[in-house]
């Protein structure tokens, strides 16, 4: 009697791993709401609620948002939904080891017998697993053959499971619509529009075709499609080899009520899952860290976890200052909630946990034969001014999407990835050209702008200069006085915010100047009045 098939589809994956990362990070996130996935401006993938409002797969992103104001766009990223979806393997292989991952989202294992008491049982009982994972939306399907399975998977409701009787999957695909090929990707979709075109509507009618008539007319995809149909391929892939356990903790008896006396007890900890990485030739640059409280919090959480990146790799003594900076007071993601007093925690600590979440070989990491050289000193000392100063108090530049020279830079703690910055890709109407400028001053100068004639120049609600500008007064440091524009570009205007009640930026528009002494400086036009935003070197 040959094995069943069971398959597991998460709908949305992509979705849903993007909003397991953003609530990871700390950021907001409310369930139901509607979300897509974008890439290249296009929904690549979207979610139930945003399909109810209309928006649908290969839509644009400004489609989307006419259909769905409050749409949540999320950005496409292969490596995280690969990433979290190593959560949902493990989770499967506790109940039934042999997993064969297929995709992000969808994977297949032989179906669990009469041990669990039936497969609709052992359906169930993976269900309950995975929602304690976190994944909701989950469901499955049993039959004699993989295809057969997946179909069934895709027509169960949420945490449901369709069971085709054995011997029956051949009759059960081929009542399905020719347009369920759709969901095979893009060659499946022109595969599903041809057929249909040929008045095709199910898919028995597609397995009566001679397997000689479909090699030629569809070539190797079609043959492949149609022995899936008939049931030919029933064998699963390579059951995958579980990544080994890389991961090291503590505990701690009794429990911990001091952030330093947690610190301090880590440090074996640290350098013993640094050597576990080394002895396989690996490095860790991605580091999940796992405190676990003794009681729970008021908002229910008893864990505090949070994902940590070097721009290098870890080594024991960073480990040991995340542990500190993660339990210190006001630590954004931490989970914990602090006294006044620095270090202190409410909730004592019985247990930290050290995951590593991105690995590199050790390879790419070492010292070249004379030593790291200039920029491996840099990072090194880098490195210790954070740890004497703190998480927050040492930061480096991003470039994020914007329109003013201001509104290009962002600030993110070193070491951390970027999130929730704009995206540089639109056009940005009314952006200045480049080049860009090499000082952009916190706080821009108030400044006044005159004409050949001493008056002053405004832009008009058409973007009309009133007057070339010929003399400029501002307080730069160093100088005082007027001094005169030799050249100057521009307006670029911008009319931005309008639909805010309070707090418009309103219209502005940017000029870059030239004074007579060669100094460069881009100026900004606002309906207050003129400002000094940058310096150009």
């Amino acid at each position: 009697m040959s094995a069943r098939i069971l398959v597991v589809w998460c709908p949305d994956w992509s979705v849903t791993a993007a909003l397991m990362e953003r609530a990871e990070t700390g950021a907001p996130v409310e369930r139901g709401a509607p979300a897509a996935v974008l890439s290249a401006n296009r929904v690549v993938v979207c979610n139930g609620p945003a399909r109810a409002e209309g928006v649908r797969r290969g839509q644009r992103r400004r489609d989307a948002q006419a259909r769905c104001p409050d749409l949540l766009l999320l950005a496409a990223g292969p490596e995280r939904d690969a990433r979290w979806f190593e959560d949902v393997l493990i989770a499967v292989e506790e109940v039934r080891p042999g997993v064969s991952p297929i995709r992000p989202g969808l994977l297949a294992v032989p179906a669990p017998g009469r041990y669990h008491g039936g497969e609709e049982a052992a359906a169930a009982l993976l269900a309950e697993e995975l929602v304690g994972a976190g994944v909701w939306d989950c469901r499955f399907g049993i039959a004699d053959d993989l295809f057969a399975a997946e179909r069934a998977a895709r027509a169960a409701d949420a945490q449901g499971c369709v069971v085709v009787p054995r011997g029956a999957s051949a009759q059960f695909v081929g009542d399905l619509p020719i347009t369920v090929l759709a969901d095979d990707g893009p060659d499946g979709q022109r595969l599903a529009d041809l057929l249909h075109r040929l008045g095709l509507n199910r898919l028995r009618e597609f397995a009566a075709f001679g397997a000689g008539e479909v090699s030629n007319r569809f070539g190797s995809y079609g043959v492949e499609i149609q022995r899936r149909v008939r049931g030919s391929t029933t064998r699963l892939a390579g059951p995958r080899t579980p990544p080994p356990e890389l991961a090291c903790e503590i505990g701690f008896e009794p429990a911990l009520d001091s952030a330093e006396a947690v610190t301090f007890s880590v440090r074996t900890t640290a350098e013993r899952f640094v050597a576990v990485l080394a002895d396989r030739q690996l490095v860790a640059t991605a580091v999940r860290i796992e405190a676990e409280f003794e009681d729970l919090a008021p908002d229910g959480r008893g864990i505090s976890a949070r994902t940590w990146l070097h721009p290098g790799c870890f080594t024991s003594r960073d480990l040991v200052d995340r542990v500190h900076w993660q339990l210190q007071a006001g630590t954004p993601g931490s989970g914990l909630r602090s006294r006044k007093e620095a270090g202190a925690v409410t909730a004592p600590i019985t247990r930290v946990r050290f995951v590593p979440d991105t690995v590199e070989a050790a390879g790419d990491h070492a010292d070249g034969l004379w030593g790291g050289g200039a920029e491996e000193q840099v990072l090194r000392g880098v490195a210790r001014v954070q740890a004497m100063v703190g998480y927050d108090a040492v930061r480096v530049p991003v470039l994020q999407g914007g329109r003013g020279a201001g509104d290009r830079q962002a600030w993110v703690a070193w070491g951390e990835r970027p999130t929730d910055l704009r995206p540089t890709d639109p056009p940005w109407p009314g952006r200045i050209p480049g080049p860009a400028p090499t000082r952009v001053f916190a706080t821009p100068l108030r400044a006044e702008v005159v004409d050949e004639r001493g008056r002053g120049v405004t832009v008009t609600e058409r973007g009309v200069v009133t007057g070339a500008p010929y003399r400029c007064r501002a307080g730069f440091p160093g100088r005082s006085g007027w001094w005169a524009i030799a050249a100057w570009a521009g307006p670029w205007p911008v009319d931005e915010g309008w639909w805010h009640a309070e707090g418009a930026p309103g219209r502005s528009a940017r000029f870059q100047v030239v004074g007579t002494d060669g100094s460069a400086w881009l100026l900004c036009w606002r309906e207050s009045g003129w400002e000094v935003e940058a310096e150009y070197e």
